[in-house]
Order: structure tokens, then C-alpha cells, then sequence
């Protein structure tokens, strides 16, 4: 009973940011349809994150290759969170910044999708990465939060979710990243 008041203002937080998400629909849908569209035309999906937004990288990730909902054949995702001997050495020979960056210089193709999913939307690793995927001409998405930060100005499509607050915003990311999975498996 000690902590019911502060549930109850975590749970109202969180529903007041979950109501001001529905003007964002028409750009998930967008996005959703740009996913279906990458895969249609041989790209893959390439995601990256800090934090908990490495763990969502690989979550969404692991929800595309393997599946949602629905049986279907595999789609090809990458997190670019997971391969500890790439960010290692990377990061050790060129800096932390240059972590994803890398990985997009080898990895990334103009028919892919890049996600950047950074709260604030600054977190430098995840822009140079977004730079370097503009620089081939992939797709990119950042999901972000409170302003969008530098992502905004660099990417084709913003999904920012209506919060200055960390959690409220990963919160709200991983229910993008399930509405935009089951989106590319209605395809």
C-alpha cells in the first residue's frame, strides 16, 4: 500500500501520454507502409539505439526476423546493437560515435530503412549513423521524444513521441515498434 499514490501518477503519466499519441497515427502508418515497401523492393530494415533503446533496436528487430502475430517467412532486420566485437573495436579505433556509423557505411544499401531511436533525439552515435545512411540514400526514421533534437532535421520521417520524460518515451516506443511490426506483416 506504501507506493498505491505513486502508481497511480506513474499509470496517469503514462495514459496522458498514450492519448497524445493518436495525432501521430497517420505518420506510423506512413512509416508502417515504408517498411512494407523496403522489404518489397530487397532492403532491410537497420535499427540502433542506446541504452533501452538498444534493447528496443533488438527487439524490434527480432519481431521483424522472426515474427509478430502471423507465420510468415522471415524479413530481414538488424540490430546494430548486438555484434559486441564490431562496437568494441570500433569504438576503440575511431571513438564511441562512430559505433553505427560504421556498421551503416558497411552494411547499408539505398533500398534499406534506418531507425535511430534515441529519447532526446542527440545521442551522437545514432546521428553520425543517420548521416552516413542519408549519405547513401537509405530511408530513415527516428524515433525520439520531447523535440526530436538533431534527428529532427535529418530524417525522412519523425515519430516523436509527445514526452519529455524517458520512460513515458520508451514506453511509447515499443508500442510503435509493435504497431509498425503487425503494419508490415498486414502486407
Amino acid at each position: 500500500m506504501k507506493y498505491v499514490d505513486y502508481l497511480k501518477g506513474e499509470y496517469a503519466a503514462h495514459m496522458a501520454m498514450f492519448n497524445a499519441l493518436e495525432p501521430l497515427f497517420p505518420l506510423i502508418s506512413a512509416v508502417g507502409i515504408a517498411m512494407q515497401n523496403c522489404i518489397k523492393n530487397g532492403g532491410k530494415i537497420l535499427l540502433m539505439g542506446n541504452g533501452g533503446s538498444a534493447a528496443d533496436s533488438q527487439h524490434i528487430a527480432a519481431e521483424i526476423v522472426g515474427r509478430f502475430k502471423k507465420e510468415r517467412k522471415g524479413m530481414p532486420a538488424i540490430a546494430l546493437t548486438t555484434d559486441t566485437s564490431i562496437l568494441t573495436s570500433v569504438g576503440n579505433d575511431y571513438g564511441y560515435d562512430y559505433i553505427f556509423a560504421r556498421q551503416i557505411e558497411a552494411l547499408c544499401r539505398p533500398e534499406d530503412l534506418v531507425f535511430g531511436i534515441t529519447t532526446s533525439g542527440n545521442s551522437a552515435n545514432v546521428v553520425r549513423a543517420i548521416e552516413a545512411a542519408k549519405a547513401v540514400g537509405a530511408t530513415t526514421v527516428g524515433l525520439t521524444g520531447g523535440t526530436g533534437g538533431k534527428l529532427l532535421n535529418l530524417c525522412d520521417f519523425n515519430l516523436i513521441m509527445p514526452s519529455n520524460v524517458t520512460a513515458r518515451i520508451q514506453e511509447a516506443h515499443i508500442f510503435v515498434g509493435h504497431s509498425l511490426c503487425e503494419i508490415l506483416e498486414s502486407d
